[in-house]
């Protein structure tokens, strides 16, 4: 779902597309005056969207605060990892730290088995290497085998989404409200069908940006592996 165009399109745009949408919507279609059932069923269907999308919007955003600190605190680890290489011999540090750079670039690009992949060959390397009866490893090994937790946690936490029968009960929810406020009769006034068109495009939008949290692929999401690319970039130096 993440490589998905619709998720590569910015929000700013989302809502321009969205507004023009709805404001022909708006225009072009008859209204309807509901009775006050009608009228009922249309504040109780509004209420349980909103009571049932905020705690999945906060949920998310929560998600990708927590996400930062994982990633902070895995870059903090393999700083201190590939550092600690630098007094290994040359061969050897070398191809550890190539081994690292394979890893965070997994991560980076969000390739998760690879990733895996690459952790594992640099665990089995030092394993190899230890079992060779030699020492510069051993420390090594030890603080590769302590980051597992946090690797686990990273993620539990990059697989955590909005569920397929999440998805149903909002789209249903969404649908019917947005309905509602399309065909309520406001009058002939132009300023309230521009209201109606900003109306349904707020409510569209909460929708795309629960799609980007949940997909990360929103603009703060995007920031989490700036730790990482650091790291790359600065040649082991730096994480910030």
């Amino acid at each position: 779902m993440r490589d998905i165009l619709l998720l590569k399109i910015r929000l700013s745009w989302y809502f321009v597309i969205l507004f023009l949408l709805f404001v022909g919507l708006a225009l072009i279609l008859p209204r309807q005056n509901f009775a006050g059932g009608a009228l009922t069923l249309f504040s109780v269907n509004s209420f349980l969207y909103g009571f049932y999308i905020s705690p999945i919007l906060s949920e998310q955003k929560s998600r990708i605060n927590e996400l930062h600190r994982l990633v902070r605190s895995e870059s903090n680890a393999i700083f201190a990892m590939v550092l600690s290489t630098k007094e290994y011999p040359e061969k050897l540090g070398s191809d550890i730290r190539n081994m690292f750079t394979n890893y965070v670039k997994s991560n980076t690009r969000n390739h998760r088995k690879v990733a895996e992949v690459a952790y594992e060959r640099i665990i089995t390397y030092c394993v190899e290497y230890k079992g060779k009866n030699e020492k510069e490893v051993e420390a090594l090994l030890d603080k590769l085998v302590a980051n597992q937790q946090n690797r686990t946690m990273l993620t539990m936490q990059l697989e955590d989404k909005v569920y397929s029968n999440e998805w149903m009960i909002i789209l249903m929810l969404f649908s019917i409200t947005l309905s509602f406020v399309l065909l309520l009769d406001t009058g002939t006034s132009f300023i309230l069908r521009i209201v109606t068109a900003l109306l349904c495009t707020g409510l569209t939008m909460l929708l795309i940006i629960l799609l980007k949290l949940s997909t990360l692929t929103h603009k703060k999401a995007r920031q989490i592996w700036k730790p990482m690319e650091k790291l790359i970039d600065s040649n082991y130096y730096r994480t910030d």
